[in-house]
């Protein structure tokens, strides 16, 4: 098998005893002296706790030649038994002189242990922080070279193409942990992203070569990971404008970006410009490698985002002090985790930093980072309060393995913070709109229903509700219909693409209770459907209302951006009517410009 060399791609089978996830590798050369070794995952589910996945995910590495080999990024372990012997019948193990690590998550790193086994002379190169993490990973002494923004890494040129190989750096923190770094060679106009302009989607496809099909996926990973640091991303988008034309990203997941690359950069620009305007935004404050930071935080300023609130999510471990003062005491809101009871005297600092910032004006939260050995969260939430901080929701305890329930939980309550931070933006708009235009809108009547939904995976449990009016059949055949969901709706993260879900439309002559019931403000975590008479089993997508008039279950199948709403497009699946002589209750606003 040659480097340099194919007209197909080189697929290889899962390793024994791996079939029922299906797991297969694909080899390729993509540019001059380069190849790309994908690991197709194909039947991954979930990825941490922001993705129920549908298409499955990849992890992307690549092997360039110069005059000096050097590869860039490796896989996850579940590869190992098929991942090296590829690696091997490529090249010999010690004739690669460098592994560049984008960054430490183990996903792209998982194998990085096993390279350095074979070839402890490896050089690797990565950013500081990388270094550092990589330390407490792999528990084994090795050759390593820091970088960042502006260094380079000169392969030479390859003897026989003639191609210069000369790699530039760019740190990209927070894209999406604190240790990334893109690299550039500047000999095929190749970018290597790691996580950034990534998405998780499994196919045959090399290259984005059909962006239909691929970009609901990447919106929605986009809006996971990329959102809640959005000005990092305007960051990083700078310094790729001082780059020379770039050919192709190389992401770490998913297909490469070639062929259509103007929109997907693009995308990234307009989406974080977007969630980047204004001042107001909540500093959402995690510890990298500690319990479960990572991901609670990842929730929290997801749920931010959704609300429409400007987010940063900011590493206590990693964060210079005075960058740590500046965006702590320019936030509007901070949100803190637990802390480690004994922390070392570097994340003491960092603590002593944190707290020095805080101002009474601002909002806060907490949550427990389930770290081992935290701080209590009661201890922490004092310490707070004895600042005069005021609480934008009560502390997020985490009193086991966070799940489903638990990262749902902390969506919400980020949504909760969210609409304070937007609350007088949201009335101004309200306030805005013509008197006689806002009465013609409200003339506008539709049915009322409640919409519920439920998720079961190996996260454990997720569901939620809400009511809906805005609600129209859309096709004949199939049977389709639309409804638009509030982008800061809770229900919105279990109504994507392939998602399924209940209509449950409810009746003329009784349905204030459930109204009622549905329209209160639930706090963040609590069960929608508490004192509700429900049928399960009954759909697919949730629970059936016992009192409701019919149901219908649907499964999205396409989604629709607008200002602040999605237009979710549903095929109808099931369904059926409990009283056929009863009719559907109908909702007349008074004014367009709220519910």
């Amino acid at each position: 098998m040659s480097s340099s060399t194919a007209d197909a791609p080189t697929t290889l089978p899962s390793p024994a005893g791996a079939a029922a996830s299906r797991l297969s590798l694909q080899c390729e050369p993509i540019a001059a002296d380069t190849t790309a070794i994908r690991s197709l995952d194909w039947d991954r589910s979930r990825f941490d706790i922001e993705f129920g996945l549908r298409n499955g995910t990849t992890y992307n590495a690549f092997l360039v030649r110069g005059e000096r080999t050097a590869l860039v990024d490796t896989s996850h372990a579940k590869f190992r038994d098929t991942w090296i012997p590829l690696l091997e019948g490529l090249i010999e193990p010690t004739a690669i002189d460098h592994l560049i690590v984008s960054h430490t998550e183990p996903d792209h790193s998982g194998l990085i242990g096993d390279l350095i086994d074979r070839h402890p002379d490896i050089e690797i190169v990565g950013s500081k922080v990388a270094i550092q993490f990589l330390q407490d990973q792999v528990h084994r002494p090795f050759r390593s070279r820091a970088v960042k923004s502006g260094e380079e890494l000169d392969l030479g040129v390859h003897p026989e193409s003639g191609v210069g190989h000369r790699f530039s750096f760019l740190s990209a923190p927070n894209l999406h942990w604190p240790d990334t770094i893109f690299s550039f060679d500047h000999g095929t106009g190749l970018l290597y992203t790691c996580d950034a302009f990534g998405l998780h989607y499994c196919s045959d496809d090399l290259f984005d070569v059909d962006p239909g099909a691929i970009a609901p996926d990447f919106r929605f990973y986009y809006d996971c990971l990329m959102a809640p640091n959005a000005r990092s991303v305007l960051q990083a988008l700078k310094r790729m404008e001082g780059l020379p034309e770039i050919t192709t990203i190389a992401v770490g997941h998913g297909p490469l970006l070639r062929d259509h690359l103007p929109l997907w950069v693009g995308d990234y620009r307009d989406w974080s410009g977007q969630r980047s305007a204004g001042e107001a935004y909540a500093a959402v404050c995690y510890i990298s490698q500690y319990g479960f930071c990572d991901r609670l935080s990842q929730a929290i300023a997801r749920g931010v985002g959704k609300a429409s609130g400007q987010v940063q999510l900011v590493d206590l471990r990693a964060t210079d002090a005075q960058e740590l003062a500046a965006l702590v005491g320019e936030a509007s809101a901070v949100v803190v985790p637990t802390w480690p009871a004994s922390p070392d005297a570097d994340l003491q600092t960092a603590i002593g930093t944190l707290l020095a910032a805080l101002h009474p004006k601002q909002w806060v939260g907490c949550y427990d980072a389930f770290g081992g050995n935290d701080e209590p969260i009661d201890t922490l939430a004092g310490q707070l309060r004895n600042l005069g901080q005021k609480w934008a929701f009560e502390p997020l305890r985490i009193r086991q393995v966070p799940g489903g329930a638990d990262y749902q939980r902390c969506e919400e309550a980020g949504t909760d913070l969210g609409q304070l931070l937007t609350k007088a933006k949201t009335i101004a708009a309200m306030k805005a709109i013509d008197g006689d235009l806002d009465k013609a809108l409200g003339r506008l009547s539709g049915g009322l229903y409640i919409v519920t939904a439920r998720q079961d995976d190996e996260a454990g449990s997720r569901s939620g509700a809400m009511v809906a009016s805005w609600v129209s059949q859309a096709s004949f055949d199939p049977p389709g219909l639309t409804v638009a969901v509030a982008k800061d709706r809770a229900i919105e993260a279990l109504m994507q693409v392939d998602d399924r879900f209940v209509l449950n439309v409810l009746r003329e002559d009784n349905h204030q209770p459930l109204l009622r019931h549905f329209l209160r403000r639930f706090p963040p975590g609590a069960d929608r459907f508490a004192g509700v008479s429900v049928l399960e089993g009954v759909a697919a997508g949730g629970p059936v209302l016992g009192d409701a008039l019919a149901y219908l279950g649907c499964r999205v199948t396409q989604r629709m951006e607008g200002p602040d709403h999605w237009i979710i497009y549903a095929v109808v699946e099931e369904g059926n009517v409990a009283d056929t002589t009863a009719a559907t209750a109908v909702h007349h606003r008074k004014v367009g410009n709220h519910y």
